[in-house]
């Protein structure tokens, strides 16, 4: 968890973080729990930066869209008793992803890391693709990269088509013979970041290695495909990549500007102005202005009646 407390004009003042994961239970993200870390963070950072009465806040959250009823249902009125704030929004991760790349301006933005994303929207709804984590999709993500390289490995360790003697190397190198790679791998509730530490291996060879080059390619197929599913198909939308896998460089970004173009012919492509934090900043900072414009969600976007109305 990341805190920053700011003030509209002045931007950020202090940030602070937590490494301890918030729970999840049978009632999705638990909103006593995130209260316990986030006030305490909050009323430290306000007396730091000096900043008295707190006017907005905005959680960004993993899951939010199918793990956020408990947070919707308590969080504003325990920020209200605790912190003193009337206006919250509970954002998707995504959409603070989106604001903070680009802003109020219609578009979609690819997220990449470990998982993969898309969300877009014509300013009047949210669209998103993908996001559904390791075993059902996240196409193109780190996870999906590290796997396809992997599997590629393994099949040169069985003499199968279609695999790579490079490939095999690194992966021995990184996990040891490869008979006790299932092993390593499944039993692992971090196997999704553990897949994804393989991802920069499969970039390192694309440049000498067809089989790898190829998964990159494939890679950039499933990203554009996503960015096209959730992007305005009118006027002059933009599209903006954020992420830490886009740091692999040119082995996938070439591969994914051809698909863009390709796909999104009337998108224009531009750099992402910031990361999420920015992004929930810029939600804040609207919020304590009265100047909000984004479109809301219920499950994506959710601003609920101001706290004391």
């Amino acid at each position: 968890m990341r805190v920053v407390i700011g003030v509209p004009g002045a931007g950020p003042l202090a940030q602070r973080a937590s490494e301890e994961p918030v729970r999840t239970g049978d009632r999705g993200i638990d909103p006593g729990h995130l209260v316990e870390q986030l006030v305490p963070m909050a009323r430290a950072l306000s007396a730091e930066a000096g900043v008295g009465r707190l006017e907005a806040a905005v959680v960004g959250a993993a899951g939010l869209a199918t793990l956020g009823d408990a947070l919707r249902a308590e969080l504003p009125g325990a920020l209200a008793r605790e912190l003193g704030v009337r206006r919250v929004a509970l954002v998707a991760d995504a959409v603070t992803a989106y604001v903070g790349a680009l802003g109020p301006r219609p578009g979609a933005v690819i997220a990449a890391g470990t998982g993969l994303i898309a969300i877009g929207t014509d300013l009047s709804g949210w669209h998103r693709a993908d996001g559904w984590g390791h075993l059902l999709g996240d196409c193109g993500s780190g996870a999906w990269i590290g796997r396809a390289g992997l599997e590629a490995a393994l099949r040169a360790h069985d003499g199968r088509d279609g695999g790579s003697a490079a490939l095999l190397a690194r992966a021995e190198e990184a996990f040891g013979p490869m008979p006790r790679l299932p092993g390593i791998i499944y039993p692992r509730s971090d196997r999704a970041a553990v897949l994804a530490s393989f991802a920069p291996e499969v970039a390192a060879c694309a440049a000498e290695d067809p089989v790898a080059a190829g998964v990159l390619r494939a890679a950039a197929r499933h990203m554009a495909e996503s960015a096209a599913a959730v992007c305005p198909p009118l006027g002059e939308p933009l599209v903006a990549l954020t992420g830490g896998l886009f740091k692999m460089g040119d082995p996938l970004l070439v591969p994914l500007e051809q698909e863009l173009a390709v796909r999104l012919p009337h998108a224009r492509r531009v750099a992402a102005e910031g990361d999420p934090l920015h992004g929930s900043v810029r939600i804040a900072t609207d919020l304590a202005r009265g100047t909000f414009a984004l479109p809301g969600d219920e499950k994506l976007l959710y601003v609920p009646p101001a706290q004391g109305d």
